[in-house]
């Protein structure tokens, strides 16, 4: 018999899609999985995978994401096949797949419950890793950081999905955003000026509501003109290839848009979700935001509920 070596899968969506593949091929039913359950499950087993970069600007979660095909700034294609010559037995060790769906299955059964989330399973990743006969004791120390970095990458999910679905009309407004957006950038990037659409006077391109999106994601007062030039250059290039440009057209752009979406939003969310008995405007509001959780994003009625609850908590800290 002659052994043959394979590592493990260390792409992202592959890894979640693993663990989906085979819970949906198990006799378990009647159970809601929240989204983002396996996609937080999968981050821990890249993690627990991957080997720290010889570079010192490279933290094991940017790494997860450039093998993922993920676009990381100030990294580029050349950057991730570097990465990966670095070490030619990354993906020896680490979790096994099946530890993570015993896991979700042993939720799933001691819940009891017709819902589970991410932290469900994290929790019983955690609890699981005494168990686990060939994990030693440094290994159990690192293990438990990953749950931790998993558990923040996930904060960060739970937060923007409450927040898109308060946005009443989100891609209307984020259209509506982004339009004003381009419109003053196209005047500044051309020295040219706007009118104003109620009086017809010229004005200049308003350079707050400008930074207001580009501060979001970073883009410095230095950097800005490139930015804005290059967000008209990828304009051009759609029109010439005679596709339409949208917010979705530019991933930073995309990301700009909605987190000043999100942070115009951010006190309402946290009052509503945090009170302990809301009143009667405050409870229409969480039902359509229910709503919008289970009709647009893959949420039932228990597992909204609970999210919304978990973000409340957050927002609060």
């Amino acid at each position: 018999m002659i052994v043959m070596p394979i590592p493990y899968n260390l792409k992202l969506d592959q890894e979640e899609r693993i663990y989906k593949k085979m819970i949906e091929e198990s006799d378990i039913e009647d159970v809601h999985i929240a989204p983002h359950t396996f996609k937080v499950a999968a981050m821990f087993s890249i993690l627990t995978r991957l080997k720290e970069s010889k570079q010192s600007n490279v933290s094991l979660l940017k790494k997860l994401y450039l093998y993922n095909d993920q676009d990381v700034e100030g990294f580029s294609e050349q950057d991730v096949s570097a990465l990966k010559k670095e070490y030619a037995d990354e993906g020896m060790g680490g979790i096994d797949p099946r530890y993570v769906i015993n896991r979700i299955s042993s939720t799933i059964i001691r819940k009891e419950m017709q819902a589970i989330n991410a932290l469900d399973v994290l929790r019983s990743l955690k609890d699981g890793l005494n168990d686990h006969p060939s994990i030693s004791k440094e290994q159990k120390e690192d293990y438990l950081d990953f749950i931790s970095l998993a558990r923040k990458e996930y904060d960060e999910l739970a937060k923007k999905e409450v927040q898109k679905a308060f946005v009443y009309s989100y891609e209307e407004s984020a259209k509506t955003l982004m339009d004003n957006y381009l419109d003053n950038v196209e005047a500044f990037c051309n020295k040219s000026k706007l009118e104003d659409p109620l009086t017809g006077e010229e004005m200049q391109p308003d350079e707050k509501l400008m930074r207001s999106i580009e501060e979001q994601i970073g883009i410095s007062e230095n950097a800005k003109k490139a930015f804005r030039e290059e967000i008209l250059i990828r304009i051009s290039a759609y029109a010439r290839k005679e596709k339409k440009f949208d917010y979705q057209s530019h991933e930073r752009l995309r990301e700009a848009i909605q987190k000043k979406l999100f942070a115009d939003l951010k006190d309402v969310v946290k009052i509503t979700t945090s009170s302990k008995t809301p009143d009667e405007q405050q409870l229409k509001k969480m039902n359509e935001v229910v709503a919008t959780l289970v009709e647009e994003y893959g949420y039932n009625s228990q597992s909204a509920n609970d999210l919304l609850k978990y973000v409340g908590s957050l927002l609060n800290r």
